[in-house]
C-alpha cells in the first residue's frame, strides 16, 4: 500500500485539497469554495464529504497517514484559525478539533507561509538547507522562517509575520489596522497603489491609464513592463527595493542560506528577483555579503498549496 497524506490549503475564495505521497505526487485533487458564512462544523463536514469522494477515485491502494492544512492566521500550537481577516468566521476556529471527528488520523495546522516553508523543505528547493527563509507574495505578504532545520513559531505559534513589521510608521494603512506594513506595499494590492500613485505623478504614456483600480492586476502590470512601460517598470523596481532592504534585517536574524520568493507576485520573474537582490546586498552588513541565495521556489505551481499542507504530515513523523 502506498502512504499517503491529505493536503488542505484554506483560502479565502476557494480551499483546495489532494492527495499526496511522500515524493510529492498529488495522486488526486479537487476544490471547494470557501463558504465562511456558515458555521464551520458544516463546512468541515462538507469538505470532509468531499475529500471521501476524492480518495476513491485514487487507482491505487493507499493508506492514509495524516492530513496536513495550510490557512490564514492557523495557530500550529491549538489547531485553529484565529481571527482571520479575509475569512468570515469570528473568533476562534478549532479546525484540527473538527476534522477529528471525522479522520483518525493526525491533523496538523499552521498558516499558509508556514506550509510553502516547509513543503519546500520536504519537496522543493530548500531539500537539505537547514536555514531558509519562505516569503509569499500574492494577496498579502506571508513568510515562514526555518533555523536550524526547524520551523520557528515562537512561544505563541505566530512568529515570522515579516508582512506586518513596519516599513513606514506614517504610511499606508495595512488591512491589519496599522500603518506602514511591509505588506501595504509589497503585495498585490501594495503594487496596485504602487503604480496608481505613479501614474498621477509622471506623464509616461502608458496602455493602463484607463484601466480602473478594481480591474488592475499585478499581471498585467507585470505584462505591461515587459512591453517596456516605464511605470510599470518603476513599479516593480520600488516594491523590490523596498522587500530587499526589508529582508536586510531578517538576515541579521537568522543567516539565512537562501530566501525563496513564492506566490503571484514571484512570476514576474527578474523584474522583481533583480531589484531584491540588488537592495538586499546593497544594504547587508559586510559580513553576510555575497552569501544568500533569492530563488524562485521549486515547487509545482499548480499544486503548490497542497503540496506544502500535506508536507506537514512528513514533517511530523
Amino acid at each position: 500500500m502506498k502512504e499517503v497524506a491529505i493536503g488542505i490549503d484554506i483560502g479565502g475564495t476557494n480551499t483546495v485539497f489532494g492527495i499526496v505521497d511522500r515524493h510529492g505526487r498529488c495522486l488526486a485533487k479537487n476544490s471547494i469554495s470557501t463558504n465562511s458564512s456558515i458555521p464551520p462544523e458544516k463546512f468541515f463536514k462538507i469538505l470532509h464529504e468531499e475529500i471521501e469522494k476524492t480518495l476513491k477515485k485514487v487507482k491505487e491502494k493507499v493508506v492514509l497517514k495524516g492530513v496536513g492544512i495550510g490557512a490564514p492566521n492557523g495557530n500550529f500550537y491549538r489547531g485553529t484559525i484565529e481571527y482571520a481577516a479575509n475569512l468570515k468566521w469570528k473568533g476562534i476556529v478549532d479546525v484540527v478539533g473538527i476534522l477529528k471527528k471525522y479522520f483518525n488520523v493526525p491533523v496538523i495546522l499552521t498558516n499558509d507561509a508556514n506550509a510553502a516553508a516547509i513543503g519546500e523543505m520536504i519537496y522543493g528547493g530548500a531539500k537539505g538547507m537547514r536555514d531558509f527563509i519562505v516569503i509569499t507574495l500574492g494577496t498579502g505578504l506571508g513568510s515562514g522562517i526555518v533555523a536550524n532545520g526547524e520551523l520557528i513559531y515562537g512561544h505563541d505559534g505566530f512568529a515570522g509575520e515579516l508582512g506586518h513589521t513596519t516599513y513606514d510608521y506614517n504610511g499606508r494603512r495595512c488591512g491589519c489596522g496599522r500603518k506602514g506594513c511591509l505588506e501595504a506595499y509589497v503585495s498585490a494590492g501594495g503594487i496596485k497603489k504602487t503604480f496608481i500613485e505613479l501614474l498621477k505623478s509622471k506623464s509616461n504614456k502608458s496602455e493602463l491609464r484607463k484601466v480602473s483600480f478594481n480591474k488592475l492586476t499585478t499581471e498585467m502590470i507585470s505584462k505591461a513592463a515587459k512591453k517596456g512601460d516605464k511605470i510599470a517598470q518603476e513599479t516593480f523596481e520600488i516594491t523590490g527595493k523596498i522587500l530587499g532592504i526589508k529582508l536586510t534585517d531578517t538576515v541579521v536574524h537568522t543567516s539565512p542560506e537562501a530566501i525563496f520568493l513564492f506566490g503571484g507576485i514571484a512570476k514576474a520573474g527578474d523584474l522583481i528577483f533583480k531589484p531584491v537582490k540588488y537592495h538586499l546586498e546593497k544594504n547587508l552588513l559586510k559580513i553576510f555579503k555575497n552569501k544568500i541565495k533569492i530563488l524562485p521556489s521549486a515547487l509545482k505551481d499548480s499544486d503548490a498549496a497542497i503540496l506544502g499542507a500535506s508536507a506537514l504530515v512528513w514533517k511530523s513523523r
